[in-house]
């Protein structure tokens, strides 16, 4: 799996982290049963500290997004099992995305569409590079 880092970037390495692997789940190329690499191996490969690669795989196991496997560590799950609170945190981040948006003159179809269009890049995955 190969994961860019960056380390100039505001957003903490543990988040860069988790959300390219949201990236690779949602886009289709980490599938449900596929292992991800051990903490230490990982940790070894981006040269991160060990604590933040277990950061983010503790989030993605808290989230629904990895399952923790005593013989595999962490493996893609499913699919989701608790969908009613993920829709309650999405509504929180869309309304506080449209207050800024309103915020800075965006209308309400320029959201909608800038909306679809980051629907559709998340799926496609294109503008985050994450291969497994």
């Amino acid at each position: 799996m190969l994961i860019q880092i960056d380390t100039l970037s505001v957003t903490p390495i543990y988040e860069q982290l988790r959300n390219q692997i949201v990236f690779g789940i949602a886009s289709g190329r980490l599938s449900p049963g596929e292992a991800l690499p051990s903490v230490r191996r990982l940790a070894a490969d981006l040269g991160i500290n060990l604590h933040t690669v277990n950061k983010s795989y503790a989030s993605l196991s808290d989230e629904g997004y990895v399952a923790m496997d005593r013989r595999k560590g962490a493996v893609i799950a499913g699919g989701s099992t608790n969908n009613e609170e993920f829709a309650a945190r999405l509504v929180d981040k869309l309304i506080l995305a449209a207050a800024e948006g309103i915020c800075h003159a965006i209308k309400e179809k320029e959201f909608i569409d800038i909306c679809k269009s980051c629907y559709r890049q998340a799926k496609g995955s294109v503008e985050h590079q994450i291969i497994a």
